[in-house]
């Protein structure tokens, strides 16, 4: 696999944490119902390790990919994981997504990103995110949302150790609500569909949203 440690003793946290998000969690699974197959290029805001680029092409999804994500870190090991695996048409790049993006025309992923953001902040990256999708193109949105129920508080509990043992460079800082999404989308010239949870078996409350420019 190529996220296994270079050595036999190496730490193994992330090939446990790969193993995880592809077994126990359904965010790719939403993903990939909801990317549409066609040749539009594909930007992972928050990439991460850059799993979805992998499950693309495990899934004969050619599109290009680009991954950015403010963890040089994790750039690193998902450009060494995406060279280990020969993955073809796809690079990374260390970003804040506080600022401009990359150009891009095509589909865009914003995944578990938005709740380490401040509220002007989100609505910033929203619409940049927006402004990449080209015609007939997604914003493929996954978040928690505010609820106030038993998994919103897993979840807020869930952000702030990952930020304490170094996993997220950020703290959380604001947990949206769907309306307040939904409206920032339209006001950005997407339509975007319904919320639907997509958290699976999870503990965590995950939902997803679909945006297309008609």
């Amino acid at each position: 696999m190529a996220f296994r440690p270079a050595s036999r003793w190496g730490n193994r946290r992330n090939q446990y944490y790969v193993r995880f998000k592809l077994t126990g969690d359904p965010l790719y699974r939403g993903v990939l119902d909801a990317l549409p197959t066609d040749h539009l290029p594909v930007l992972d805001l928050g990439c991460g390790l850059g799993l979805l680029a992998h499950v693309l092409r495990q899934h004969a999804r050619g599109q290009a990919y680009t991954g950015v994500d403010v963890d040089t870190a994790k750039i690193r090991q998902a450009t060494c994981a995406a060279a280990t695996s020969r993955l073809a048409q796809v690079r990374f790049e260390s970003l804040d997504l506080r600022g401009p993006l990359p150009p891009h025309a095509g589909h865009v992923a914003l995944l578990d990103v938005l709740q380490y953001l401040d509220l002007p902040a989100q609505h910033r990256l929203l619409a940049r995110a927006a402004a990449a999708v080209a015609p007939g193109g997604r914003l493929i949105l996954r978040t928690p949302l505010a609820n106030k129920d038993g998994r919103d508080q897993i979840t807020r509990l869930g952000d702030r150790l990952a930020w304490r043992i170094g996993w997220m460079r950020t703290r959380p800082h604001h947990y949206p609500v769907e309306a307040d999404l939904r409206e920032a989308l339209r006001a950005a010239g997407l339509q975007a569909t319904a919320a639907r949870p997509l958290h699976g078996r999870t503990p965590f409350n995950s939902w997803l949203l679909v945006a297309e420019r008609p």
